[in-house]
């Protein structure tokens, strides 16, 4: 594998201001630099537009949708702007720590591993706390029976191969509303090994 592929990160937004700051620096904060993001935004009416082109970087890519589609489809919409060798996701309210690309992309030095995620923290605003998504030790290898028996991948950990995911019909299935990433990692899992940074 070359040194540092150029990897797609993928933030879909609809009137997502309130976190965007945060979202966007955790990007450019990544010790990882080689990367491209493609940001879709899907008819926002609030300041996303403009917070997003405050930003001075050419690897900042901003794409107005024609349409207002339902979020799935909007994925499939971005996935196909991409150009990167991998594809990772960010949404507006999330936020990635430093080291997490630099950590992900040499586990698909082995050919079988489809897919790389981790764990993650939930914060809650209100309350000021904090707590991590899963405890005990996160699968690797072939894990669809696993997946299926507790599924325990977020949609902002995982950075794909785009060779898994050519290898499938679609990315996301455009009918789901809520389930579309879990949907799209069992597909995956069928096929593919996944690795994971269990942190």
């Amino acid at each position: 594998m070359p040194e540092q592929p150029l990897v797609s990160v993928i933030m879909n937004c609809f009137n997502g201001e309130k976190y965007l700051r945060e979202a966007l620096d955790s990007v450019l904060a990544q010790t990882y630099s080689n990367w491209e993001l493609i940001f879709w935004d899907n008819q926002s009416t609030d300041q996303s537009a403009e917070i997003f082109r405050s930003y001075d970087d050419p690897r900042f890519k901003y794409f107005h949708a024609a349409n207002h589609t339902l979020l799935y489809e909007a994925r499939n919409y971005a996935v196909s702007r991409s150009q990167g060798e991998f594809i990772a996701f960010l949404d507006v309210d999330d936020w990635w720590s430093p080291a997490k690309l630099v950590k992900q992309i040499p586990l698909f030095d082995d050919p079988e591993v489809g897919l790389v995620y981790g764990n993650y923290w939930f914060e809650n605003e209100r309350k000021g706390t904090r707590k991590v998504g899963h405890h005990k030790q996160l699968p690797s290898g072939r894990i669809l029976n696993e997946l299926l028996k507790k599924y325990v991948v977020g949609l902002l950990t995982i950075v794909i191969r785009r060779q898994a995911l050519e290898s499938l019909d679609q990315p996301f299935d455009p009918r789901y509303h809520v389930i579309g990433d879990f949907d799209l990692t069992v597909r995956l899992a069928v096929i593919w090994e996944f690795a994971c940074v269990d942190e």
